[in-house]
Parts: structure tokens; sequence; C-alpha cells
């Protein structure tokens, strides 16, 4: 890998403050422009995007979340095409929540049993019990979307930045007019970076093939995940497999059967979300570790390989 990203890995895999955002920020524009590119924060609702390049002319975008999220007591455990575990999954992660309400509210009913309704108590009682089933749901999502940083972001997602920013600096300076780099901001958060930069570039959002890479460091299995209308594009995606093929073991594959993959190519009608996935009996092809103090695996032969893969992609759009 260049430079640039063991400087990532080593110092700024911790993106989340604002103070942590605006120093990352300063230090790619700043690099960037040493590579010839003129780059540039676009702000939208609650989010600010660094752009490199013309959005509205370029025939491809490529694009990545830099901001990172809060460490979780388990995994974020998704699998893109095997919807029956991946709602399994999300029931189960929010079970503790209505443990902890029913339990919580349990005691607070035993408690009304043994006092006079009309007395202080008993209001209070009555009072807290519908408070404290909000307290507890409002303190959970906080600690979801906004709790203590994780310090460890190889997979999600540096190694989308890593992606882009190698593929940034590898590419001549002749091909830089077909496409945009966008590192999207607070897709943690819910997608706010790259909703604001689809509603500011209404054409992009309808018609231009966006690549997202989003946890594409650990797995041996590469696949894209286009939405409903690049499916439709069977010669686009033709192209794609032509450009991202195998290499050092890895495998790589253009889904176009059913899936499920929840990041920002979600806000673009050709969009496509890239990933990294392993693969088990039953459950099929998953990501874990993330969101978690386990996140620690980059593998950086899927970088290279998605860096050339864009390289050849870029070069086929003439």
């Amino acid at each position: 890998m260049t430079e640039q990203s063991n400087k990532i890995m080593a110092e700024m895999q911790v993106r989340k403050s604002k103070k942590q955002k605006e120093a990352f920020r300063s230090w790619l524009c700043g690099e960037l422009e040493a590579a010839g590119y003129a780059p540039r924060v676009e702000t939208g609702f609650a989010a600010r995007n660094v752009v490199a390049g013309d959005p509205d002319k370029a025939k491809v975008l490529l694009t990545a979340h830099y901001d990172t999220q809060p460490v979780l007591p388990v995994p974020n455990v998704i699998t893109p095409r095997n919807p029956f575990f991946f709602v399994l999954y999300q029931v189960l992660i929010v079970l503790p929540l209505f443990i902890v309400v029913a339990v919580v509210e349990g005691v607070l009913l035993s408690l009304i049993e043994v006092v006079e309704l009309e007395t202080l108590a008993g209001k209070l009682l009555l009072f807290l019990m519908p408070l404290s089933a909000i307290g507890i749901c409002t303190f959970f999502i906080w600690w979801m979307l906004d709790g203590k940083a994780n310090q460890h972001t190889a997979n999600d997602n540096t190694s989308g930045v890593l992606t882009l920013l190698e593929t940034a600096l590898a590419l001549p300076a002749g091909h830089r007019d077909r496409v945009c780099f966008v590192f999207f901001d607070n897709e943690e958060k819910g997608m706010f970076g790259s909703a604001a930069f689809s509603r500011k570039h209404k054409q992009v959002k309808k018609n231009t093939v966006v690549l997202n890479f989003d946890c594409v460091g650990d797995g041996d299995s590469i696949q894209f995940f286009p939405q409903e209308k690049l499916k439709k594009d069977e010669d686009t995606l033709k192209r794609m497999e032509a450009a991202f093929f195998p290499a050092g073991g890895k495998d790589v594959q253009v889904v176009r059967g059913f899936s499920v993959y929840p990041s920002d190519n979600a806000n673009f009608k050709r969009g496509a979300g890239v990933c990294a996935l392993k693969h088990k009996p039953v459950v099929g092809y998953y990501m874990d570790r993330i969101h978690t103090s386990k996140d620690t695996v980059l593998d950086e032969a899927n970088i290279a390989l998605l860096r050339d893969g864009n390289l050849r992609y870029i070069d086929g759009q003439d």
C-alpha cells in the first residue's frame, strides 16, 4: 500500500468526533491536492463530503464513507444474500433492549401494586413507567449511533477509504475527467452524507454508475450488489465483471439475484455496494467483526484487487 494508506491505518482509524473528522478531511484534501486533484468539501444536512472531480460530468463515481462507528458489545453481522438470517440477527440485537424494558416495567408495576395510586408515590410510579421505557430506548439508540468511538475500523470503513485513495493516487492524469471520488460523511448515523449528495446532484442519483466501497478488507469473496435499476443494465454489469476479475485466490461476483446491502449505494438508482464476505454452510455469505474491537483485519490483497479493477473500469469509460 502507499505511504498515505499506511498513515491512515497507523494514525487515523478513528474518524468520529467533529475534531477527528476535520483533521482527516484537511489531511485528505492536502494529499489529493499534492497528487494533482482539486478536492473540495460539500456541505449538506449533518454531513461534510470530500469530493474530488466533477460528479455531474463523470462517467462513474467511486465512493466510500469515511466516518466511523461507536464500539458495540456484539458485532453487526450482515448476510446480504440470506434475508432470513439478516432479519433474524437484527431481531436478536434488539432483543436485550426489550428484555431490559420488560424487567424495569415489571419492577415498577410490582411497586404500584403495593402503594395507593392516589398517593404521591403512586402517581410518581405511574409517571415513571412510560418515562423509563422511553429513557431506556433513547439510551440504546444513542449508544448504537453515537456512543464511544470504536478504536479499530480496519474493515468498516477504513478499507473503503483506502480503496478510493489508492485508486486516485494511481489513476493517470488523462483519465481523471472520467471519474469523481466522493468520501461520504455520516453513513453510520443514517447515510446522511450520501443522501445530501444525491439531493444536490439529482442527475447523478438517477443516471450515473456509483460504486460504493464499504467493508472490503476482511473476506475472500468480493461481491458487487447493484440496485434494481443497475441490475437491468446487463452491459454495464458485464463490463464490471470484465474489469474486476479474481486474483490471488479471491472470488469476485456481481450479484444479480436478491440481495440486501445497507450502505450509501442505496441512495443512487445505478449504485452498487461492494464488500468482502466470508462463507459458511447454511448462513452462506456473511460479514462479521464490524462495530467491535475485533475489526482489525485488512487484507491488502483486497485493496490491490479493487484498485486495479477500478483503474481498468475507468479506462473502459470512453
